[in-house]
């Protein structure tokens, strides 16, 4: 399961609304990469797969390839407001290492591909 916060919400809810694409929706995954071993995917889709899982959060269709999806299971998505910017932030629970940014990490049962460029 995929939580997000309700500022998230709100944030992506207005992002999804700017698009002049009819259907987007959230699609989240894993690459291999990332100066801690993997790196996450976060972007707007309208194009579906057999190989997705579907769920409904927060009133908004969120997509996750399937082979991803044991990497992301108890992922949290937040946004928080920081001086004049802001950004979205992921919690994961499934990783033991994170990058300094946080947009990389690791499990305990699988190190990615890590690169050696840092964040």
């Amino acid at each position: 399961m995929i939580n997000i916060t309700d500022s998230a919400a709100e944030r992506l809810k207005d992002m999804l609304e700017q698009q002049e694409t009819p259907n987007m929706f959230l699609r989240l995954g894993v690459t291999p990469g990332g100066c801690t071993g993997f790196s996450y995917a976060m972007g707007f889709d309208d194009n579906e797969t057999d190989q997705d899982i579907y769920m409904n959060v927060q009133d908004m269709k969120i997509v996750v390839e399937k082979e991803s999806i044991r990497y992301l299971d108890g992922l949290e998505i937040d946004f928080e407001e920081s001086g004049m910017s802001g950004g979205f932030t992921i919690h994961n629970p499934n990783a033991v290492a994170t990058c300094g940014c946080g947009s990389s990490f690791r499990t305990a049962t699988d190190a990615g591909k890590p690169n050696e460029e840092p964040c």
